[in-house]
C-alpha cells in the first residue's frame, strides 16, 4: 500500500492489524519513541492488549542542518553515530559532544515529564515491539535498539507505518523482525505520507500514556 495515512492514529490501527499475531502474548510490551511514535504505539498496544511505555531517544542533528542526523542517543547512556555523515562533513568530536550534551538534557527532561517517578517497565526476557511514526535514516531506531539490547529482552520487533527501504532492510538484518507497512521509493520525507503530520505535543504524550495505563489496569 502506497497511500497517505490520515494521521498517526489511523497508521497505528493499520499497523496493529499487521501485528495481530502478537496479540495477548503474556510477555508482550509496546515501547513508543516519543513524541510522534506515541499515538501510533497507543493504537498498537490497545489492539494487542499490551502495556505501553516510552523509550526516549534523541536525534543528534548536524549544526545548521538539524534535520540531518549525525547520530542519536537513547535512555541508558547509549550513543550511536552515523559515521558516514560524520566523515563526509568532517564534524569535529567537540561538536558531536556539545550536541550530545544538549540532547542529553532534553532526554532527561522528557523522561521526567512523561514518566515522573514511575519506573520504566522491565523489558528483560520480554517480546518488545518498538514503534515510531516512520523510519528515514534509522539512526534514532538504531540507538533505541542498542540501548534495549543492554536490558536483554527476549525479542525485539521494530514496527513503523512507513520506512525508507534500505533502512528497513538494514534493521531487519540487525534484529530479525521489522514490520513496515510501506516502503515508498523515494521516501523523500516521512511527513509526506500523512495527511495530518502535525507535531505531537508533550501533553498529548502524557494523556495517551495515562489512558494506556488505565486500560492496562482494567
Amino acid at each position: 500500500m502506497d497511500r497517505q495515512f490520515q494521521d498517526r492514529a489511523e497508521a497505528g490501527k493499520l499497523l496493529a492489524a499487521y501485528l495481530l499475531g502478537y496479540a495477548n502474548k503474556p510477555d508482550l510490551l509496546v515501547l513508543a519513541l516519543p513524541r510522534g511514535g506515541v499515538p501510533v504505539a497507543f493504537e498498537v498496544a490497545t489492539a494487542l492488549g499490551a502495556p505501553l511505555d516510552v523509550f526516549v531517544v534523541r536525534k543528534l542533528g548536524v549544526p545548521g542542518q538539524e534535520e540531518l542526523a549525525m547520530g542519536a542517543i537513547a535512555s541508558g547512556g547509549v550513543r550511536v553515530l552515523n559515521h558516514e555523515v560524520v566523515r563526509s562533513l568532517q564534524i569535529p568530536r567537540q561538536v558531536i559532544d556539545t550536541v550530545t550534551a544538549d540532547e542529553q538534557r532534553e532526554l532527561r527532561r522528557r523522561e521526567l515529564l512523561y514518566r515522573g517517578k514511575r519506573p520504566a517497565l522491565d523489558v528483560h526476557g520480554r517480546t518488545v515491539i518498538v514503534v515510531d511514526d516512520g523510519l528515514a535514516t534509522g539512526a534514532t531506531m538504531r540507538a533505541a535498539i542498542a540501548a534495549l539490547q543492554a536490558y536483554r529482552p527476549g525479542q525485539i520487533v521494530v514496527a513503523v507505518p512507513v520506512a525508507e527501504l534500505l533502512s528497513c532492510r538494514a534493521l531487519a538484518e540487525q534484529i530479525g523482525e521489522v514490520a513496515c507497512l510501506m516502503t515508498p521509493q523515494p521516501l523523500q520525507a516521512i511527513g509526506l505520507w500523512y495527511v495530518d503530520f502535525s507535531q505531537t505535543t508533550d501533553d498529548q504524550v502524557c494523556e495517551l500514556l495515562a489512558r494506556a495505563a488505565r486500560n492496562d489496569n482494567n
